[in-house]
């Protein structure tokens, strides 16, 4: 696997474990649409949580949050919805980004946005 992918994967587990520390129940990872994937469905009480999760190991690349782009927004929003007709939902619905950096001693540090998109 790729490292870049194997970063990712890192992320996600992080970021899950991070949810459910806040007592979100996972209900899918990597949910996909066609070619559109969400990284986290997760649910709360009357909340459910689209989740783009962005990792990085080290700050040369910028910030993760910033690496979503007009387009990736666009497909998260599509999924979200498709995701929606097939299972409705009675409550809000939130688009979060959990952005998570690896130090040089590789520790991660995970920033979560609420509501990152609108």
């Amino acid at each position: 696997m790729a490292v870049h992918h194997q970063t990712g994967k890192e992320g996600e587990m992080l970021a899950r474990q991070y949810l459910e520390k806040l007592g979100f129940e996972i209900l899918h990872q990597n949910w996909r649409d066609e070619h559109r994937e969400i990284d986290i469905i997760a649910r709360k009480d009357k909340l459910l949580v689209f989740v783009e999760v962005k990792t990085r190991r080290g700050y040369r690349g910028g910030w993760p949050e910033y690496a979503i782009h007009a387009k990736k927004e666009a497909d998260l929003l599509t999924a979200a919805q498709h995701y929606l007709e097939e299972n409705p939902f009675e409550g809000e619905v939130r688009f979060d980004v959990i952005a998570i950096v690896f130090d040089a001693r590789q520790q991660p540090h995970v920033h979560h946005i609420p509501d990152a998109l609108q």
